[in-house]
């Protein structure tokens, strides 16, 4: 199988795939780069504010599914992480080639009116309003450069699955007829 890299916007259904994709994917594993990040957070506190641009994070990121999936006996390694600098990307992706592994980067996209209606009717968390508008604060900070990446490179890089007018079921017969699986 392959690695799954599945990007998007925040808040754009990246960790609902996930999820369909282990339940239909036997022995598929799911590798969160948030966690590298939360890490490199520890080690090095206030270096970054965003752990992508750690310096390490991209190169242990593609370190950790590279050897996830060979630890995996080579079955799908699911990734739900947004990349919105190309060069990031391709950093952590071309390692991820170059060491023999296959890999498929999918792009969760929706339209403006779409992901706005989405963001804005998120709860992450149910019962404390206050959390839950910071994390909508931080996704509506985050569209513009979303779009721009989707506009340029992400746009032609990936294979892109248009989810204004799909379910999550649907998304993921997508991506599972994309990456061979159906």
């Amino acid at each position: 199988m392959t690695v799954i890299w599945i990007n998007g916007q925040f808040g754009g259904g990246k960790t609902t795939l996930a999820t369909a994709l282990l339940r239909a994917l036997p022995g598929a594993v799911l590798l969160d780069p948030e966690k590298v990040g939360h890490i490199l957070r520890e080690t090095f506190p206030g270096k970054r504010k965003d752990f992508q641009d750690h310096g390490p994070w991209r190169p242990l990121v593609a370190a950790f599914a590279v050897q996830c999936h060979r630890y995996n006996d080579g079955r799908a390694v699911v990734v739900p992480m947004t990349l919105l600098r190309e060069d990031y990307a391709r950093e952590i992706h071309d390692a991820i080639r170059a060491a023999g592994v296959p890999l498929r980067h999918l792009l969760l996209h929706a339209d403006s009116h779409t992901i706005g209606d989405r963001i804005e009717s998120s709860t992450e968390y149910p019962g404390d309003e206050q959390r839950s508008e910071q994390v909508r604060v931080f996704r509506r900070r985050k569209l513009p450069a979303y779009f721009e990446a989707y506009e340029g490179w992400a746009g032609q890089s990936a294979e892109v699955i248009d989810t204004t007018r799909l379910t999550p079921g649907q998304v993921a017969e997508r991506a599972l007829t994309i990456v061979g699986a159906r």
